[in-house]
C-alpha cells in the first residue's frame, strides 16, 4: 500500500519533469557535413572520421548512419557540397554586366581576393583537397573541371580585350597562378589587409592596366 502510494506521489513529478526537459534535436545532414568541414580545413581529410566528428557533435556514431551510408559518402558529399557552391559563385561572375572586359578582369580579381581574405575557410577547405586530389583520381578530375572552367571564364575577357587567343591564354595563367599564390600568401597567420591591397595592386597593374593600354 505504502508502495503504491509513493508511486502516485511521484509519478507526476516525473511526468513533468520529462515534459519540462528539453528535446534533443535530432542532427541534420548538414549537421555531419559542417562538422567534417571544420574537420577537414583544421586537419586536412584525414581528420575526416566518423567518431572523431560524432565525439565532436557530442552524439554516437548510430546518428551518423541515419544520413549516410558510409564515410566514401560522406566525403562525396562534403566534396560536392563545395563544388555547387563553386559553380554558382562563377555563375554569379559571368552574368557581370560591367561593360569591358579589362572591367571585368578586375572584378573576378576584386572576388578572387575578397575570398580569400573574407571567407578564408573555404580556402583552406580547397587546399584540403588539392591536397587529397594527389591521391584520389576522382578528386583531381573534378579540380581539373573547375580550373578550366575559371581559366576559360578568364580566358574569355583577355581575349575580348586583345583578339590574340595565344595571348590571351597565356595571360588567363598567368592571371591565375597569381590569384592561386595569393590566397597561398593570404592564408598565411601574418596576412594582412596591407598584404591583401599590395598582391591585388600588381595583379591588376602588370595583368590588367599593362595589358589594356597596349590593346
Amino acid at each position: 500500500m505504502a508502495s503504491k502510494t509513493l508511486h502516485s506521489e511521484i509519478a507526476p513529478r516525473l511526468k513533468t519533469r520529462a515534459a519540462q526537459a528539453p528535446a534533443t534535436p535530432r542532427l541534420t545532414r548538414d549537421d555531419w557535413l559542417d562538422a567534417a568541414f571544420q574537420a577537414a580545413i583544421k586537419g586536412g581529410f584525414g581528420a575526416v572520421r566518423v567518431l572523431t566528428l560524432a565525439d565532436a557533435l557530442g552524439v554516437t556514431r548510430g546518428s551518423f548512419y541515419w544520413h549516410f551510408a558510409d564515410h566514401a559518402e560522406l566525403v562525396s558529399a562534403l566534396i560536392d557540397r563545395w563544388y555547387q557552391r563553386e559553380i554558382a559563385a562563377d555563375q554569379r561572375l559571368l552574368q557581370s554586366k560591367l561593360p569591358d572586359p579589362a572591367s571585368r578582369i578586375l572584378h573576378i580579381l576584386d572576388s578572387a581576393i575578397a575570398h580569400s581574405v573574407e571567407d578564408r575557410e573555404y580556402d583552406r577547405f580547397e587546399q584540403a583537397l588539392r591536397s587529397l586530389a594527389s591521391k584520389d583520381s576522382k578528386v583531381a578530375a573534378l579540380l581539373e573541371t573547375v580550373d578550366r572552367a575559371r581559366l576559360q571564364m578568364v580566358h574569355a575577357h583577355y581575349f575580348q580585350l586583345l583578339q590574340d587567343d595565344e595571348m590571351a591564354r597565356e595571360l588567363a595563367a598567368l592571371f591565375y597562378l597569381a590569384v592561386v599564390g595569393s590566397h597561398e600568401a593570404l592564408n598565411r597567420p601574418s596576412a594582412s589587409a596591407k598584404v591583401s591591397d599590395f598582391l591585388k595592386s600588381i595583379i591588376a597593374k602588370h595583368l590588367v592596366h599593362a595589358v589594356q593600354a597596349r590593346s
